[in-house]
């Protein structure tokens, strides 16, 4: 049988790469769609050779959108994570760097037009229920990439995309703190069990014999280290209303220090057992958000500045994220972010007959 084409469109999203796509041109039933995805990432494999994926879960990823019918809203957006070497999609997550790309997305597929110098672009995030406003940089209605944004992980320079969030406290778990505490203990470690748009469970690095300035490489060879992760994640999923989370990449499991660049704090996120480059959009407003709350593991680690609008600074293996926290009488009101996105090619996947 002739290959199947389908509209594609890759995208590079904050420090994240992936294949956007209409909802329309893909299978509506989940099943079908995704062999469909796992055939069009080259998935499972561990070099994706015979698809478009980058052999990383980074870069393999995938956003589902379509017009919206919502009240307020411009598109709906699925995110689809693509594991690399098993045939398995998840979607219990949200991804905040595929998002910085979905206002583009929009714009570049004529489900929001471009107006003026910058478009918003409200977006609901299907996988959580939330929603959120991209501002996009435009030119005489046409997307525009170029500009003096500089973001960690990514070369170069681009034009800003500020992605405003509406309360996402709880989006997968139900609360800020879904296991009602702040401390939880597993294996004689103490952690805090956290979702401000991304499950995360934080760990103090000394806990585990670690400065928490090792690299990814020395982290990603410590198998033992990993295997205690492991240990803890597993348990900490089913109390922060995740279910058996051996099969998920969630939560994540974020290893934090006090910063030495200047930041609030510095981390190690592993996704779920590998260290991850940077740190993902979510998790880092997770771990910033931890940083604020009394008796959290991040207490005593953290510097945090005095006011209600905070801009924390993250450290990673490969530099910063800053997250901007808003609160009102010590209750967290609302975040943001500044990512960048740039349009890699427009085309045809094709996919097996």
């Amino acid at each position: 049988m002739p290959q199947t084409r389908i509209p594609c469109l890759m995208m590079r999203g904050g420090t994240s790469k992936g294949a956007y796509f209409l909802a329309d041109d893909l299978p509506s039933d989940q099943a079908a769609r995704d062999r469909v995805l796992l055939a069009a990432m080259g998935s499972p494999d561990p070099r994706q050779i015979d698809g478009i994926g980058g052999a990383d879960s980074l870069t393999s990823k995938v956003a589902i959108i379509s017009k919206s019918a919502r009240a307020g809203v411009d598109v709906d957006y699925l995110f689809a994570q693509v594991v690399v070497n098993e045939p398995r999609v998840d979607y219990g997550q949200n991804c905040g760097n595929i998002l910085a790309g979905v206002g583009p997305f929009a714009i570049e597929r004529g489900l929001v037009n471009g107006q003026g110098d910058i478009t918003p672009v409200r977006i609901y995030m299907e996988n959580t229920g939330q929603t959120a406003t991209a501002l996009v940089h435009t030119v005489d209605g046409e997307v525009r990439y170029d500009g003096e944004a500089r973001i960690d992980g990514v070369p170069g320079t681009a034009a800003p995309v500020v992605v405003q969030f509406d309360d996402i406290a709880g989006s997968s778990c139900g609360a800020l703190l879904p296991t009602g505490n702040v401390i939880d203990r597993f294996d004689g470690i103490e952690v805090t069990c956290i979702d401000n748009g991304m499950p995360v469970v934080l760990l103090r690095a000394a806990d585990f014999g670690l400065s928490g300035h090792e690299s990814r490489a020395e982290l990603n060879a410590n198998e033992a280290l990993k295997a205690r992760l492991e240990s803890i994640r597993l348990q900490a999923g089913p109390l922060m209303n995740l279910g058996d989370v051996s099969t998920r990449t969630v939560p994540k499991m974020s290893v934090i220090s006090a910063p030495t660049a200047g930041g609030a704090i510095n981390s190690r996120t592993f996704i779920p057992h590998t260290c991850h480059a940077s740190i993902g959009v979510f998790g880092a407003v997770s771990v910033a958000t931890a940083c604020l709350i009394a008796g959290s593991v991040a207490e005593g680690l953290a510097k945090v500045p005095s006011g209600d609008q905070l801009a924390l600074c993250v450290e990673h293996p490969t530099g910063e994220f800053t997250v901007e926290l808003r609160r009102d009488n010590g209750v967290i009101t609302g975040c943001g972010l500044l990512r960048t996105a740039r349009l890699l090619f427009d085309g045809c996947v094709c996919i097996p007959g």
